[in-house]
């Protein structure tokens, strides 16, 4: 078993690299099939998030599963390759047990990582592409988490995307009582995204997504106002706060939408939040002048605020990972050792069923049951040593040595008896 992880994240990639190599949750299963049933892949589980897209898989070919990533996204290998961090055995456990527990995020200590990992497990296991391998690593990982977020205070103080998208805005228009905010999508990110700006009590709240029934539940959680998609060339130029975040693979909203509702606006400033991967928003509308336009990456001096209030979880947090990679890793290494000793077992199973077989024919033919019991405990003694003497005796002088100990070992023989 090869237990390998690798990807990009916010650490190592830009947003247009990132964006070009996100898995929508509708194909998700495609890809899993596609990378466990034509490589040398055994098991995979794809975490795809704003931030990050990674692939945990039991493997024996990594620079396949590598090159699979490039290819299945259109991309050439090389263009991926500078971005990309590759790793094994007790790295990819130690990173896997990192990202759960928030130490990896933008956000340091936010949850919404773990939720991400275990729809990541999900889909997995309803792909097929789970094994015991990967079950195990991930049960592990969210046992990690779990104690991580318990035991430390790595989630004190901490901005979420969320909260940092409501400061953002705060900033820019210093009380946004009077602004009129517009959410497109009706996800995670947008619930907690409307639960921070409905705490500002702004003028109105308006809430756009592809399915109307998904903005209708969203917004009767907030006292908002749900539209379809199709709403927002009309919708847009009546908003001066918004916030995106969708699934969709191609962008919402246009230069041409944009420079629209400006001049419907008579150029009053509209400020836009995209928080999407791959983005919502054309880069080409941060080219024009009304428009406030930020995506995920700009927010990173804003959630990274009260960081130096929790090194001191970090390092706790860091201790409980490692301390948790050697017990894990401890556990890969014995099951290595399973097929052997099955092995084993299947080898003496056999001499067992010989001799008892043997044992049945002589009683069946009116020997003395003694004498066969004592032909049947030492026809296996017999059996069972005849291998380990053989090698013993067999052995050049460089090795026997070495034989003696491992058979002492193996036996608990001490040479007094």
């Amino acid at each position: 078993m090869q237990l390998f992880a690798f990807g990009i994240n916010h650490h190592t990639a830009p947003l247009d690299i990132r964006e070009h190599v996100a898995f929508p949750q509708e194909s998700m299963q495609h890809a899993l099939h596609d990378l466990v049933g034509h490589r040398p892949v055994k098991e995979a589980a794809i975490v795809s998030t704003c931030n990050r897209t990674e692939i945990y898989c039991n493997t024996d070919a990594p620079e396949q599963a590598v090159n699979w990533l490039a290819n299945f996204h259109r991309l050439q290998p090389g263009d991926l390759e500078p971005y990309l961090y590759k790793l094994t055995r007790d790295q990819a456990v130690k990173h896997a047990f990192r990202v759960a527990s928030g130490l990896d995020s933008m956000v340091l200590g936010e949850p919404q990582i773990l939720g991400q990992m275990k729809n990541a497990v999900k889909s997995a296991e309803a792909a097929g592409t789970l094994g015991l391998l990967l079950h195990k690593t991930f049960q592990r990982t969210f046992f990690v988490a779990k104690e991580v977020r318990t035991s430390t205070e790595i989630g004190a103080c901490s901005v979420s995307m969320a909260a940092a998208a409501a400061r953002l805005a705060e900033r820019i228009f210093g009380d946004i009582s009077e602004q009129r905010v517009l959410f497109i999508g009706a996800g995670e990110m947008i619930e907690l995204c409307a639960a921070h700006f409905v705490a500002k009590r702004p003028a109105s709240v308006t809430v756009a997504n592809r399915t109307i029934e998904r903005a209708e539940l969203l917004s009767h959680r907030f006292n908002a106002q749900p539209i379809s998609l199709g709403e927002l060339p009309e919708q847009l130029a009546l908003h001066d706060i918004v916030v995106t975040c969708t699934a969709s693979p191609l962008p919402i909203l246009g230069k041409g939408m944009l420079e629209r509702a400006i001049k419907l606006r008579k150029h009053r400033p509209i400020f836009i939040i995209d928080l999407a991967v791959p983005r919502d928003v054309e880069q080409e509308v941060a080219e024009l002048d009304d428009v406030f336009l930020y995506y995920v990456d700009d927010l990173a001096d804003i959630v990274k605020e009260g960081l130096d209030n929790r090194q001191s979880a970090v390092t706790e947090a860091e201790n409980i990972i490692e301390s948790n990679v050697s017990d894990f890793m401890r556990w890969v290494s014995a099951r290595q050792t399973v097929p052997t000793i099955r092995a084993l077992r299947d080898h003496a199973e056999r001499h067992r069923r010989h001799e008892l077989d043997r044992a049945h024919k002589l009683l069946a033919k009116g020997e003395n049951p003694i004498k066969v019991l004592e032909s049947l405990s030492s026809g296996l003694t017999n059996k069972f040593l005849h291998l380990p003497s053989t090698a013993l005796n067999n052995a050049s002088d460089s090795e026997r040595e070495q034989l003696v100990e491992l058979v002492n070992r193996l036996y608990q023989l001490h040479h007094s008896e």
